[in-house]
């Protein structure tokens, strides 16, 4: 990158630390540091789920299938369209009824404290590796454009990560994540028609590319795949407990469905503006091979963005990555801080707010340790993406099991927990070395569902044989949905806060794009273009920042 890319980047950079900062005052306890108050607007909390869920492996691993077998990667994105439908409609709400901050409250309550603390340490575990496996390829991608040393640059974003998490809790991270996901947008679509113009238009695209191309699914990724890949997007999406705090958040369960609406919403769009660049760069240059094939959208980028627009495109992959591990980290803190530390010390003489902060700074820095071991482990990342494609299930399924039935028992869910665990792990490491077969990608995805599922499944059967469900209503009453007029008081100044900020922080970028039209030699109208409508944006959201505003101080 030239040196106005660069200084794109580290302006943009700064910006989302400052922006990200101004929730440093405010965090009053716990629950607004973990849990935004319990009233964060559903918008919101349904943008950041979108960029949490979003890492620069949907353009590196995504648009590496994009390049090669064309249009079954939409298909592949398009599943989590209907996992954000099918999570609207029942898990979401079924979450936001518990009123609870955090999954590991929630399997307390249900099935008590042991069964809590076996999937605390095991939530905290893995946690810390898929943050570490986040940062590894963005440290890379910085590596890659700038020359900067691979570990300097893995720790310089932890750095800047760890500032603003640890000071303004899940306010800043939501707030940071929006404004991420309005630059991703703008660069996205920047991109795009200059790579259409580049492939010699759209006419010229379809014909250059072999006739399979254009197919919904193929032998590697089947309609098996795809199923299977549908059902795991679901147990993931909706039981993993970074994204159960976006359905917690919220003031209600009508909120909580439409954070899943949202997000469902976006994924159907989402995957083709994403996907159409490495594509389309297939008519471009054909005679990419793997590994070579996972540049294709940043190889794109370089060959039609003019000097600048590729240093908002990096900033906008990187920040966008890092949407998902300021998300883990602050997940990870609040268990430890809500469900951990008042478990381990009795005598609690560290207010919970320090233990907040303290703990969100902890998981960064060993988060940063994870990635930067990750080279000389020889390169792990692919095993920890493996591996999670085997373990998402077994992990998640289990308590997400439990929030719909009174059945299942602190027991059952340790023990298909462990049991799926070690079956699946079996079939990935042990199968090839004894029997001198290995399990295709459908495959895995396929038995990492399928056998913890069939566990619940028998489980389920012999518990409702055994024990009427009279006697576990008695036991385990119904509990009526719960909404505390307190929190929607006391968040309104809150939520006012965060609007102005995001107001801020999108008409800064709007700023940003237009100077950048104007520096540009080619794609000016675009630049230009995009630069008002990301303006115009700002322009709305702080006219509605004024009238929540307005609308607060009539109420006080």
């Amino acid at each position: 990158m030239g040196i106005l890319d660069i200084t794109v980047a580290g302006v943009f950079t700064l910006l989302i630390v400052l922006l990200g900062l101004q929730f440093k005052s405010g965090q009053g306890d716990s629950k607004t540091f973990f849990a935004g108050g319990g009233q964060v607007p559903w918008w919101i909390s349904g943008l950041s789920l979108f960029m949490s869920f979003f890492s620069v492996g949907t353009f590196v691993v995504w648009g590496a299938i994009a390049y090669s077998d064309g249009l079954v990667s939409v298909s592949i994105q398009m599943t989590m369209a209907i996992s954000g439908f099918i999570i609207a409609l029942f898990i979401a709400p079924a979450w936001n009824r518990q009123r609870v901050l955090t999954a590991a409250q929630f399997i307390t309550r249900r099935v008590g404290l042991p069964t809590q603390k076996f999937y605390s340490a095991t939530f905290l575990v893995m946690n810390l590796f898929t943050a570490g496996a986040f940062l590894y390829p963005v440290g890379k991608i910085i590596e890659v454009t700038t020359g900067i040393n691979l570990n300097l640059a893995i720790v310089m974003l932890g750095a800047f990560i760890i500032l603003y998490t640890s000071v303004g809790g899940l306010w800043a991270v939501l707030t940071t994540d929006v404004l991420q996901f309005i630059v991703l947008t703008a660069a996205v679509l920047l991109i795009i028609p200059l790579s259409i113009d580049a492939a010699g238009g759209l006419n010229s695209f379809v014909d250059s590319v072999p006739d399979d191309f254009f197919n919904l699914a193929n032998d590697k990724y089947s309609a098996g795949f795809l199923v299977a890949f549908l059902i795991y997007n679901t147990l993931f999406i909706g039981g993993n407990w970074a994204y159960v705090q976006r359905y917690t958040s919220v003031p209600s369960a009508q909120d909580a469905k439409k954070v899943g609406w949202l997000f469902g919403c976006l994924y159907l769009v989402a995957p083709i503006i994403w996907m159409l660049p490495p594509m389309l760069y297939r008519s471009i240059e054909p005679g990419l091979i793997a590994p070579d094939t996972e540049n294709a959208y940043l190889l794109m980028s370089q060959q039609v963005l003019p000097t600048g627009l590729l240093g908002l495109v990096i900033g906008a992959m990187v920040f966008a990555t890092a949407s998902s591990v300021n998300t883990t980290i602050n997940i990870a803190a609040g268990v430890f801080t809500n469900d951990v530390y008042p478990n381990l010390v009795k005598s609690q003489r560290l207010k919970p707010m320090l233990i907040a902060r303290l703990s969100s700074a902890t998981f960064g820095i060993l988060a940063i340790l994870v990635a930067m071991s990750v080279q000389s482990m020889g390169g792990i990342v692919n095993v920890v993406l493996s591996v999670a494609a085997l373990t998402g299930a077994p992990l998640y399924l289990p308590p997400l099991w439990a929030l719909f039935s009174k059945y299942q028992t602190g027991f059952s869910l340790v023990t298909v927990t462990i049991s799926s665990l070690v079956i699946n792990l079996s079939l990935k490491f042990l199968l090839g070395p004894l029997f001198d077969m290995e399990l295709s990608t459908a495959q895995e995805m396929i038995c990492g569902v399928f056998i913890p599922g069939a566990f619940l499944l028998v489980f389920e059967c012999t518990y409702r044989l055994k024990t009427p469900l009279s006697i576990l209503n008695s036991v385990n009453p119904a509990r009526p949905e719960v909404t505390d007029e307190r929190f929607i008081k006391n968040a309104t100044p809150e939520n006012t806060h965060a609007l102005r900020v995001i107001s801020v922080g999108i008409l800064s970028i709007g700023f940003i794009i237009l100077c950048l039209g104007f520096l540009t030699e080619g794609g000016r109208f675009e630049t230009l273009t995009v630069g008002i409508i990301v303006f115009l944006v700002g322009v709305l959201v702080s006219r509605k920042a004024r009238t929540a505003s307005f609308s607060s101080q009539q109420q006080n």
